[in-house]
């Protein structure tokens, strides 16, 4: 069941994202298909087509591992790759996240330094 709710959210999330986009041209048909996908992506309806993939990515993983370990894992990866500490403190308190998950990812990232 998990498994199925993973798929959905996956492919749920940009077909929510063209909808929107689709009704914010005010077109109809294949014409507000072509016009979304053009706006989504840079490069036109391709550069849209490879947005939506990206989403979907995105949103298949954090079906799967939840929001919490996503970015534990990116911003350990950033600070063993050399980025400082600060700064990446700085980027976690500009983020629209809880006051709680954002002391979790500054601990995370404060117990990789030692």
């Amino acid at each position: 069941m998990d498994e199925i709710v993973r798929k959905l959210a996956g492919v749920g999330l940009p077909a929510v994202i063209l909808l929107i986009t689709m009704a914010s041209t005010g077109l109809t048909g294949a014409a507000a298909i072509t016009a979304a996908l053009a706006l989504l992506g840079p490069g036109g309806m391709i550069g849209g087509i490879v947005f939506l993939g990206i989403i979907g990515l995105a949103s298949d993983a954090l079906a799967k591992y939840g929001l919490e370990s996503v970015l534990v894992e990116i911003y350990k990866t950033r600070r063993q790759d050399g980025e400082s500490s600060s700064n990446l403190y700085k980027e976690i308190d500009g983020l629209p996240i809880s006051d709680e998950l954002k002391l979790v990812l500054k601990d995370k990232i404060a117990r990789d330094s030692v």
